[in-house]
């Protein structure tokens, strides 16, 4: 089990200027819904977003701590755009 500000930290350490939300889907502390923002998805994919998202949380997803996570990813002026 992993609690979703662990989820978050691991996240802004592999993206540090990321604005991060986590929620729990199940309450079981595995299933996670998080939103990510961050200037360093400029330009990339939607498939290399979550790459690289997948690579900050890695070994929460290989050890099994995180069982499912479900991805939004966008960069600040995708957000800005929206508002």
């Amino acid at each position: 089990m992993i609690s979703p500000d662990q989820v978050e930290a691991m996240i802004k350490a592999g993206l540090p200027d990321a604005e991060v939300a986590v929620q729990d889907l199940t309450g079981g502390g595995d299933h996670y819904q998080v939103a990510v923002v961050s200037g360093a998805f400029e330009g990339l994919s939607l498939v290399k977003r979550h790459q690289l998202v997948y690579k900050a949380v890695n070994s929460a997803m290989s050890s099994e701590a995180i069982h499912a996570l479900s991805l939004e990813t966008n960069t600040p002026s995708e957000v800005a755009a929206a508002s």
